[in-house]
């Protein structure tokens, strides 16, 4: 496992994340490691986001009527599923 060192922290962070630790009962490096993890987590996601292609509606369609008709065919289909 690789080791990371941080540098030139400022001292009221410093003493904040000690503080959070201890409140926790966790390490510094436990909540650190957990923060770098959902950061890097949310920038993926919003790449993702970013590069997902774009759904064409189609005239007059609107997002709320394409979720009302997404949903009724997956009811249907859930009927279909259920049905002796």
């Amino acid at each position: 496992m690789a080791t990371l060192h941080i540098g030139n922290v400022p001292d009221e962070l410093h003493e904040r994340l000690r503080r959070h630790a201890h409140k926790t009962n966790r390490t510094m490096s436990g909540i650190v490691l957990t923060a770098v993890e959902r950061e890097l987590e949310r920038a993926e996601w919003r790449e993702r986001m970013a590069n997902r292609p774009v759904i064409d509606l189609g005239p007059g369609e609107t997002v709320a009527e394409t979720l009302q008709e997404v949903r009724a065919e997956r009811d249907r289909q859930m009927d279909e599923w259920l049905a002796p």
